[in-house]
This record gives structure tokens, sequence and C-alpha cells, in this order.
């Protein structure tokens, strides 16, 4: 081969291995774009978690974040005005679909648009809420996964009285803004409390300062006791909700296990970054081409227990072997 045919020849092959990028996203067809909105802060542990739940499924899908998908995630950090002001700049971003995590989410959503597809994470009664018609049939632009149902409460009760069997007053602390649907749990709680002996408290809470007073005007006699339900602001401020219930020296139960892994005596609910594994694949799903109103509402089947047995020892407390037994989880 002659130098001049040899150059061009190399010449031609250096410019389809610039230009095979370029069509190789082509080929792909446009980037598609969701939106998630979380309720917590960035960067912890849990959160981390979700995210590498939701993106690992995501791509097990063919879907590639950078290469044919963008993500835009926003965390809300347990406030409800930024939560609203976070779903409006997502909406107004024209994604082809959304992902909702909690009832602040959903709701700022579905203030903000009726047409763009939604996923919803750990939102508890969507129906009784008004925020699908139906868990079979949900119609409309939203769809995905309920959290804990209030029936639950007895349950909490339940527990806490195995763990700590001399509790008589038994407060449900929550913030009523973040945690809409939080009153259902307590009025589940109220109407067991006869049948474990307890005297049920109301605490709604809007700060720490609030979720401080509220334990110091309970008694330190080991006669009291917490329960933590699901809500963005108290999951927010977990480890410093965590770290006051150890001061004043307060049994307490946490619907979440992010709360036992910071210290919590006990957690009892659903593990929330599994839920992220179908919501990647309604994502899938409505990416290509089916409308969330058709896809069914799925309810919670698999509950996780944990213990932290440290912490129980610190309060005195002795946890009985049969109820240890059946921990998912003793933290040591």
């Amino acid at each position: 081969m002659r130098r001049r045919d040899f150059i061009a020849v190399l010449g031609c092959a250096a410019a389809s291995v610039l230009h095979w990028p370029i069509a190789a996203r082509a080929q792909q067809g446009p980037i598609r774009r969701i939106g998630v909105l979380m309720p917590e802060s960035e960067g912890s542990a849990d959160s981390k978690a979700r995210v590498d739940v939701f993106e690992t499924t995501l791509k097990q899908l063919s879907w590639k974040p950078g290469l044919n998908l963008q993500i835009d995630y926003r965390w809300a950090m347990g406030d409800i005005e930024r939560t609203r002001t976070l779903a409006a700049d997502l909406v107004n971003s024209a994604p082809d679909a959304l992902v909702a995590v909690a009832t602040p989410s959903l709701i700022a959503f579905q203030k903000a648009t009726h047409t763009i597809p939604i996923v919803f994470v750990a939102v508890s009664e969507p129906v009784a809420n008004g925020f699908v018609p139906s868990l079979a049939h949900p119609g409309g632009n939203a769809t995905g996964f309920s959290n804990l149902e209030p029936s639950i409460g007895p349950k909490w009760l339940e527990l806490l009285k195995k763990v700590a069997p001399h509790v008589s007053r038994v407060s449900m602390m929550f913030n009523l803004r973040t945690g809409v649907t939080t009153e259902m749990f307590f009025r589940a709680m109220e109407s067991a409390a006869p049948q474990f002996a307890v005297e049920p408290i109301r605490s709604d809470v809007h700060s720490l300062e609030d979720i401080e007073t509220a334990m110091k005007d309970l008694p330190g006699d080991g006669s009291a006791g917490l329960i933590f339900p699901p809500e963005p602001f108290t999951v927010q401020n977990s480890k410093s909700i965590v770290e006051l219930a150890e001061r004043y020296r307060l049994p307490a139960i946490y619907a979440f296990r992010a709360f036992a892994a910071t210290g919590g005596l006990v957690s009892y609910g659903i593990y929330l970054p599994e839920l992220f594994r179908p919501a990647a694949e309604y994502i899938d799903r409505i990416l290509k081409g089916e409308h969330p109103g058709d896809l069914p509402v799925q309810q919670p089947t698999k509950f996780q227990f944990v213990i932290n047995l440290k912490t129980a020892k610190a309060l005195g407390l002795t946890v009985p072997p049969d109820l240890l037994a059946t921990a998912d989880e003793v933290i040591e």
C-alpha cells in the first residue's frame, strides 16, 4: 500500500472512532428524565441505600444514568415548604416521570401536575387520603407503593409492652404538618390502649425543642414510653431523637430500622430501601409506554423487627428470649 493511501485509511478509521459515541447515543434514542423527591437529607446511610437499590434495579432494566437516563434528585430535609418548592421545580423541568417519596412529596406533586406520571413510595392510606380512588385501579397519573397501615399501632404497643412491661403511659410523637396521615396511627393506638393497660398521649411536635419538652413532661420513673410513627420530620431528626430518648431514659419503638441502627431501642416496620426495587420496575414500565393508572398500588408484605440489645441493657430492660428469637436483627 502506498503511503498516501495508508494515511487516508488511517484517517477514516480515526474519524469512525471519534464519531462512534455520538452514533451510539443516536441509536439509543433521546435521554429520558425522571425527578425524585426525597423527604430527608442527602448522604445518610439509609438514603444512600435507597438510591443504590433504585439505580441498580434501573441498570438491570437497561436504564443507564448518564447514558440513556437522567435522574434529578431533590432533598426536602423534612421541611414542608421546601418540599413544595422542590416539587414545583421538578415539575417545571418537564420530566418523563416523577418519584414521590413519602406523603408530603406526593401531595406537592399532585398539586403541581395532573399529567406527568408519578410513582409514589412509602405513602400511608393512599385511598383513604384521596390520593388514588382504588388500589387495584388507581387511574389518573399516580400509582405506587404504600407505607404502613394505621392498624400497626396496636402491634407497636404490644412490642413496647413486651420489652418494657412497666410502661403505663405511651406518647406517640409526630409532626402533623409533615406526617399528614399520622393521626390515623394515633387513633389506632388509642383504641387498643385499654387492652394493654396504657394511657395514650398524643404529642404534636414541630421542633427538637418540642420533642425534648414533651419528653421532660413524661414521668421519669420507668412508666413512660414512646412511639414514633413514620413521617419525614422525625426521620430527618432520627439521630437527635434517639439521643434525647436515651438522655431521658425512655423506652421507644420506631417505624424504621435507621432509628435502631443509631441506638434506638426497637424498630418495627418496612425496610424502605426495598420499596425502591419495585418502584424502579414501575418507572421502567411507564417509560416504555404503560400508563400509571393501569398499574395497581401495592401494599407492603414484609416487615422488619430490630432490637438494639445494647440500648435495652442501658435502660435496665431484659428482652424476653422468645421476643429475641422473633427479631430479624439484634444489634449488640
